[in-house]
């Protein structure tokens, strides 16, 4: 697909699926009411991941240098999937003026559906699951998949119901307990080639946030969009393993990072002219987190073609590494705790998923937001 035909096809998507608060369509503004997330305890260091890595062939790869990526918070098989979604939704609760049969909707967005350790559940859903633990009786359940966009897919859809007045509030949630394809990744990596290098960035989270129908005049989500560029799902996949535990991801890293860059500024570009903003409007941007060196040349390239830059580009993924599908919330609750995102600024989460899947979340934090979170790890 080429540029101009990638422009063309964005635009007509994503004005499609947003339309102007007060129209008959589209008559409420959301906004994030609460989110919460739920860490590992344990934290894997790079030096101790890659001392379980077999090399056999050329130099020794040095992952810290290629990624940033310090450490990673990984289960040890006291979590999983469900108990990392079930806790970032009781955190996201508690930070929250709601009661769990208050949720309307419960939408579960994990790629990994782990329950009972590696035992891949499918049904009852993983949203079921959460939400009669929670005891949020009242609520419409179901999943959502959507490889690493999954959690801001869920926020699309929840967005849209309370914009056209569907419900008032739902909840949505991930659990991704992928430290696994990491382990099984570290007994065939041989050299820096090697399409299973990209799993030992890998770290375990959940996160939830809570969406509800903001009051007249408080800012809220400015816009939600989307787009799939197809040619380039063969990228990255996963399956279960044969002889090792969970699953194991094969990713041809450097095309991947090669058509998202070419991508990116463009569909930067829509949301912007989509919500009536710059790029230097933006406060805080949070990318999908994969590796320092790719966020920074991303930026790059985007500072690059839009002529200027957000004015922040979170970084986490030193700390707590590629988390798949929760890491815009991971980020965002670090800074919030860390008093660098405060009531008043504009962020944009940005979502890039095997597929070619990438997307933007634009909306304006307020204080109940932010008073949610203190310094309280």
């Amino acid at each position: 697909m080429s540029t101009s035909e990638t422009s063309t096809e964005v635009s007509t998507t994503w004005m499609a699926m947003e339309h102007s608060p007060g129209t008959d369509r589209a008559p409420h503004v959301a906004r994030f009411a609460a989110v919460g997330r739920k860490l590992p305890e344990y934290r894997l260091t790079t030096e101790e991941l890659m001392a379980s890595v077999t090399h056999t062939h050329g130099p020794k790869i040095d992952l810290k240098r290629l990624t940033g990526i310090r450490e990673r918070r990984v289960s040890k098989g006291e979590e999983d999937s469900y108990s990392l979604a079930l806790g970032a939704a009781e955190d996201c609760l508690r930070r929250s003026r709601y009661r769990p049969e208050d949720l309307e909707v419960v939408v579960s967005c994990s790629i990994t559906k782990y329950r009972d350790g590696l035992v891949q559940r499918l049904e009852p859903t993983m949203s079921q699951a959460v939400a009669q633990a929670l005891g949020a009786k009242n609520a419409l359940t179901f999943d959502v998949s959507n490889a690493c966009a999954g959690t801001l897919t869920g926020v699309f859809v929840v967005n849209n119901m309370i914009r056209r007045g569907v419900i008032r509030q739902g909840l949505v949630v991930s659990g991704e307990y992928i430290s696994q394809l990491g382990s099984n990744a570290a007994r065939h990596v041989h050299n820096i080639l090697s399409r299973e290098l990209a799993s030992l960035t890998l770290g375990d989270a959940g996160v939830a946030a809570i969406l509800e129908r903001a009051p007249e005049g408080v800012p809220g989500i400015n816009m939600v969009g989307f787009t799939t560029i197809s040619d380039h799902s063969r990228l990255c996949v996963a399956y279960p393993a044969r002889r090792d535990p969970g699953a194991r991801m094969f990713t041809k890293a450097q095309a991947l990072h090669k058509v998202a860059i070419a991508d990116i500024p463009i569909l930067l570009r829509e949301a912007l002219d989509l919500s009536g903003l710059e790029i230097s409007d933006i406060d805080h941007l949070i990318p999908h987190q994969t590796s320092v060196r790719a966020i920074r040349k991303g930026m790059g390239v985007v500072a690059d073609a839009l002529g200027e830059s957000p004015r922040d580009v979170v970084v986490t993924v030193d700390q707590y590494g590629n988390t798949a599908s929760t890491t815009h919330f991971v980020a965002l609750i670090e800074e919030m705790q860390a008093g660098r995102i405060r009531s008043g600024d504009r962020v944009a989460l940005m979502a890039l998923a095997s597929g070619l899947e990438i997307g933007v979340v634009l909306f304006t934090v307020d204080d109940q937001l932010v008073g949610g979170h203190g310094n309280d790890d």
